[in-house]
């Protein structure tokens, strides 16, 4: 007569990682806490640069030079329009590179912290450059050959569109918030629903002035055309904390990455 043989209860996710293991599958093998944490840290980074990325004196006054249009709520939303079609076209380049990559892989974590690391580092250094190199007071004798200048002079939905198209173009913090988000082990989906927070975010400052107008149209453009001169005159300072912030941030993160202090 053979021994009765003892059955030992498993735990499901522990049955899963074995077989994943087998498989050779990514799975990291950290719990359901600890997945929730790392997307709730992925997830407030990604924001943060996304606010770095949106601190535009440019965006503000040109949201406050549209609201003053002939045809304002037409204006802006193409204003709008143009600032999505850029950033949206420009994160799913930088995501589909960086999947195509496998960055997202935990055997991968060298050359995804290493990426964080030289994107730190050159916003820091082009902080420092536009510190360095702070613009010269405007000539009123001199003509403004700038080409959103001469968009702005005639406000139609066209020129706003370009405008958009050009104000928003991809910044360094707008590419570190969208690798932060496409180097993580967060799904498509998951990851698809966090670059469109990322996008709400950096283009904040071209919906949000028409919300508030809609609300009180007088004293939101009394506000704008009030912060005109101290955005004109601080908007540099402005630019440079936010590349510096986040660069800081990035060459923190990647450093702790690449020492194994974080994983």
């Amino acid at each position: 007569m053979q021994p009765r043989r003892s059955m030992k209860l498993v735990h499901p996710w522990r049955v899963r990682l074995s077989c994943q293991r087998r498989e050779g599958s990514p799975y990291d093998g950290f719990s359901r806490p600890g997945r929730t944490w790392r997307a709730a840290a992925m997830l407030n980074e990604a924001a943060g640069l996304a606010v770095l990325a949106a601190l535009s004196p440019t965006a503000v006054l040109v949201s406050a030079v549209f609201l003053g249009s002939a045809n304002p709520h037409r204006t802006v939303l193409t204003y709008l329009a143009g600032a999505i079609v850029m950033t949206a076209i420009f994160a799913a380049v930088v995501f589909v590179a960086l999947r195509a990559g496998q960055l997202q892989r935990p055997r991968e974590s060298r050359p995804r912290y290493g990426l964080r690391l030289g994107l730190g580092t050159a916003m820091m250094l082009a902080g420092g450059y536009l510190w360095r190199r702070k613009p010269k007071p405007p000539d009123p004798a001199k003509r403004d050959r700038r080409i959103i200048s001469r968009l702005l002079a005639t406000p139609r939905p066209w020129a706003a569109f370009i405008v958009g198209l050009l104000v928003y173009a991809p910044s360094l913090t707008f590419i570190a918030a969208v690798g932060v988000v496409a180097t993580s082990k967060a799904s498509v989906a998951a990851s698809v629903l966090v670059i469109a927070l990322v996008i709400a975010i950096t283009v904040m400052f071209a919906w949000l002035p028409l919300v508030v107008y809609l609300l009180a149209p007088v004293r939101t453009s009394r506000v704008l055309h009030s912060c005109d001169g101290w955005l004109r005159l601080h908007g540099h300072v402005l630019a440079v904390a936010g590349l510096g912030i986040g660069g800081v941030l990035l060459t923190l993160d990647g450093i702790l990455g690449l020492t194994g202090v974080v994983a």
